[in-house]
């Protein structure tokens, strides 16, 4: 593994007239010209939170101790491994979609663009510099983390756990190559419960896995086939998975087989040829092919592009009581990656991991 570089993370909260590209910072303190990002916890606006953490992971010692097959057990690991009682890692019963596009924009760099709907949620936007792996950003729904009475409870919990918890628990993110992986659920009966004498992972632990770990397309893919896939919440879900030289797949898992797709769009159905292809929400078939049409009219996009074919397929197009809760794009050869939350797409949270 490569010695990881000095990262540097800047969080510049900017107000969009035309783009990410033109900015006005808002200082944590005068002069500062950044919002700070530290290891404090710290809100950008409601509903929206942003830490690093930095140091022992323990996640190399989660994989030599054989992974976990559920939820419950990567709890309990976390809870020996803090020494502290850590809350169940659990969902509603209400769906969540997704959408994901990559592609080049005019110089050759390579973009992927994520959607995350849900209902209003706490999301953390986690900047993790481990010691043992590569540095990375990604997000993470704070309100599937419960304990007790329900998901309030975790505010109960000291920072400290509460970043350590969500390190596990990632739905999206980039590491420092510019590998890009999302999480992406398709309404589907199945699960996936992988049984053979590979070592186990859960959905969010598959993330973290190669966000780690993976410098390429082709690293994530080994990297599943090595473990035996358990889903998180029982939800039947695929990966999508882009990295900087421009390569971009689905993974997906038929009775328990591993299925890898070339596609530049993800969105709530199957992909992969076979007995489940087109299996998933009528609406996630709308999503897709207005991803698939923007494509078509542009293969060449810039971020703005990519936030505005966002915005296309948020959920405020289609009259439901969901959110569009973030939208992300990822540049994946300048490693930067600018938020947009609850579908204000005026308003953007950029970070970099220089």
């Amino acid at each position: 593994m490569k010695k990881i570089r000095k990262i540097v993370f800047l969080a510049g909260i900017m107000l969009l007239c035309g783009g990410c590209g033109r900015k006005t910072t808002v200082a944590a303190n005068p002069g500062d010209g950044f919002v700070a990002a530290d290891d404090k916890i710290r809100t950008l606006e409601d509903g929206l939170q942003v830490a690093v953490f930095e140091g022992e992971d323990g996640f190399e010692t989660f994989l030599n101790n054989g992974g976990a097959s559920s939820d419950g057990e990567v709890v309990q690991f976390l809870s020996q491994f803090l020494v502290a009682d850590i809350p169940e890692v659990s969902l509603t019963d209400n769906a969540f979609g997704c959408s994901t596009l990559a592609v080049k924009n005019e110089t050759e760099e390579f973009l992927f663009g994520r959607n995350f709907d849900w209902n209003n949620c706490e999301a953390l936007i986690l900047l993790s510099k481990p010691d043992q792996g590569y540095a990375s950003i990604s997000t993470v729904n704070m309100d599937f983390i419960t304990q007790g009475a329900g998901a309030m409870s975790v505010v109960l919990l000291s920072e400290n756990i509460r970043k350590a918890v969500a390190l596990y628990a990632p739905l999206d993110g980039m590491n420092e190559n510019g590998l890009c992986v999302s999480v992406n659920m398709i309404e589907d009966s199945e699960t996936i419960e992988q049984n053979t004498e590979k070592p186990d992972i859960t959905t969010t632990t598959a993330i973290r896995l190669l966000l780690n770990k993976a410098a390429n397309v082709d690293e994530a893919l080994e990297l599943l086939e090595a473990y035996d896939l358990h889903a998180s919440f029982g939800y039947m879900v695929h990966f999508a998975i882009a990295d900087a030289s421009g390569k971009h797949v689905v993974v997906e898992y038929v009775n328990n087989e591993m299925f890898v797709t070339d596609t530049a769009v993800v969105t709530n159905f199957y992909l992969a040829e076979g007995e489940k292809q087109g299996i998933g929400s009528s609406q996630s078939h709308t999503r897709y092919d207005i991803l698939q049409e923007t494509l078509a009219e542009k293969n060449e996009m810039s971020e703005d592009d990519v936030r505005d074919a966002l915005d296309s397929v948020s959920k405020d197009n289609f009259g439901e009581f969901e959110s569009t809760e973030w939208s992300i794009v990822f540049n994946q050869s300048q490693n930067t990656a600018s938020y947009f939350h609850r579908e204000n797409y005026g308003q953007c949270y950029r970070f970099q991991i220089d």
